[in-house]
C-alpha cells in the first residue's frame, strides 16, 4: 500500500522529484543536463527557422525553446527520484512555514522584500556594470548580450511577460531552489548552501552583468526558502523582479535606463535607496522571526 501511495504521489511535479536530493556533484550533473537542454533548444529553434518565417521565430520561438531547456534536467531528476523513493527519505520541494505570520501577511512581506531587494541591489549592479565595461573587449560582449536579450523579448508584451515573468520563475526556481538548494541544505551548513546555490543561479545566467544581480537575489531567495520552505515564495520574488523589469521596459522614457539610478535625480535616488534599505532590513528581520524546525531549514520530509 505504501509503495502504491508513492506511485500515485509521483504524478505531482513537485512530489515526483522529492526523493532526488542532489549534493555538489549532483548540482553539476543538473547543470550538465540543463546545458544539454539549451543545446536541444537551439536545435529546435533552428528547425523552426527552416519552416517558419524568421520574424515569427524571433517573436515566439523562445516560448517553446526556453521551457525545453529544463526538460532533460527534469526527466533526469524524476528518474533518480523514482529510483530513490523505495529506499531513501524524500524532502518536499515546497513546504509552508510562516511562523508568527498568517499566509497573507507572509505574502505581503515577500512582495515588500522583492521591491526592496531590487533597490538595494541596484547600486552594486551599477558599479559592476561600470567596472566590467571598462575592461578591454567587454563593451562589445555587453552589446552582444543586450542584443540577445532584446531578441528574447522581441515578441509582443504578453509573450515577453509570459517568458520572463512566469516561465523563468517557475523553471529556474524549480532548478535553483527546489532542487539545488534543497539538496545542499541536507549536506552542508545553511549559509554555505545558500551561497553555493546563489552562485549556481548566477552561473546559469552566463554573463557577468546579470550574474551579480542574480547572485544577490539568489541569496535573498535562498534565505526565504530556508526559513519558509516555500518554493512559491521564491517564485513570487522572482516574478516581481522580472515582471517589474518587463513592465518598465515598456515605458518609453525609461527604455534607455538600465538602473534605478538612471531614472531619477541623485538626491531622489539617495532617499529611495535609503528607504529600500530600511524596508529590506525590516523584511529580513520579519523572516528571521520564523523558527527553524531542523538544521536544514523548514523543508519538510515526505510523509505518506
Amino acid at each position: 500500500m505504501q509503495f502504491f501511495a508513492r506511485k500515485v504521489n509521483n504524478y505531482s511535479l513537485y512530489a515526483s522529484h522529492a526523493w532526488y536530493v542532489p549534493g555538489v556533484k549532483g548540482m553539476f550533473g543538473l547543470l550538465g543536463w540543463f546545458l544539454l537542454g539549451n543545446l536541444l533548444g537551439g536545435v529546435v529553434e533552428a528547425v523552426f527557422g527552416a519552416f517558419v518565417p524568421q520574424d515569427v521565430v524571433q517573436k515566439y520561438a523562445m516560448l517553446v525553446v526556453y521551457p525545453l531547456s529544463f526538460v532533460p534536467a527534469m526527466i533526469y531528476a524524476g528518474q533518480q527520484s523514482q529510483r530513490n523513493s523505495l529506499f531513501e527519505t524524500g524532502y518536499k520541494l515546497s513546504s509552508s512555514h510562516f511562523g508568527p505570520f498568517k499566509a497573507w501577511q507572509a505574502v505581503l512581506i515577500t512582495i515588500g522584500l522583492s521591491f526592496a531587494t531590487m533597490i538595494v541591489a541596484d547600486l552594486p549592479n551599477y558599479c559592476n556594470f561600470k567596472l566590467t565595461t571598462l575592461t578591454p573587449g567587454m563593451q562589445s560582449f555587453y552589446d552582444l548580450i543586450v542584443n540577445l536579450m532584446k531578441q528574447l523579448t522581441a515578441g509582443p508584451f504578453w509573450s515577453s511577460f509570459l517568458l520572463v515573468a512566469v516561465f523563468a520563475p517557475v523553471f529556474e526556481e524549480w532548478l535553483c531552489r527546489g532542487m539545488v538548494l534543497r539538496g545542499l541544505l541536507t549536506r552542508m551548513k545553511p549559509a554555505w548552501a545558500i551561497v553555493v546555490s546563489a552562485l549556481f543561479f548566477a552561473l546559469i545566467h552566463m554573463n557577468p552583468w546579470q550574474a551579480l544581480n542574480a547572485f544577490i537575489i539568489g541569496v535573498v531567495m535562498g534565505y526565504v526558502y530556508y526559513k519558509t520552505g516555500s518554493l512559491w515564495f521564491t517564485m513570487l520574488i522572482h516574478f516581481v523582479n522580472n515582471g517589474t523589469s518587463v513592465i518598465l521596459s515598456q515605458v518609453p522614457s525609461l527604455q534607455e535606463a538600465d538602473f534605478w539610478i538612471d531614472m531619477m535625480p541623485l538626491g531622489t535616488y539617495a532617499l529611495v535607496y535609503a528607504g529600500g534599505l530600511a524596508l529590506f532590513c525590516a523584511c529580513i528581520w520579519a523572516f528571521s522571526r520564523i523558527p527553524l524546525e531542523q538544521k536544514r531549514g523548514n523543508i519538510d520530509t515526505v510523509i505518506l
